[in-house]
């Protein structure tokens, strides 16, 4: 598991009724930034150990395929011409499409109802209320519905 970092961030206070509390009440919470919210199920007991390991190839491949939103351009260059070792600009592209067809396959192996809460939950950090809510789910069934989307990557993956 990987180590903690504490961070404090404001969050809608949804302690107070929603009718009587305006869109200023906010309060502070504590969170782990490096905890994903697959780690958090698993140190939970709510995932196998398969189950985990195939949400964090896939969040890996995601990552890896550089798919994530930017703030800005990157301004990592090529190494110059005369440097030795590290990978070369075109097998970093060619590792780049790699990663993009695995994670693409990935989730076609999960299916079109799964992949949803896959990218939402794994590759996105989203919570599993918010992932429900924003699937217009029912409550209390994210989980459920993300352990069998697991469970095919899991077997897509080779890790259970």
């Amino acid at each position: 598991m990987t180590a903690r970092q504490l961070a404090t961030r404001l969050h809608p206070d949804d302690r107070i009724d929603p009718a009587k509390s305006g869109p200023q009440t906010m309060r502070q919470v504590t969170v782990n930034i490096a905890e994903s919210p697959i780690a958090w199920l698993a140190a939970r007991g709510h995932l196998t150990s398969a189950q985990l390991d195939a949400g964090e190839r896939l969040r890996a491949d995601y990552e890896r395929a550089g798919l994530a939103a930017r703030v800005t351009m990157r301004w990592d260059a090529a190494p110059p011409a005369k440097r030795r070792g590290g990978a070369r600009a075109a097998d970093a592209s060619l590792a780049r499409i790699d990663a993009h067809r695995r994670f693409q396959a990935a989730l076609d192996a999960a299916g079109p109802g799964l992949a949803d809460i896959c990218w939402r939950v794994i590759c996105a950090g989203e919570g599993i209320a918010g992932a429900e809510k924003g699937l217009g789910w029912p409550a209390r069934s994210g989980k459920l519905v993300l352990g069998l989307a697991l469970d095919r990557l899991a077997r897509f993956y080779g890790t259970g």
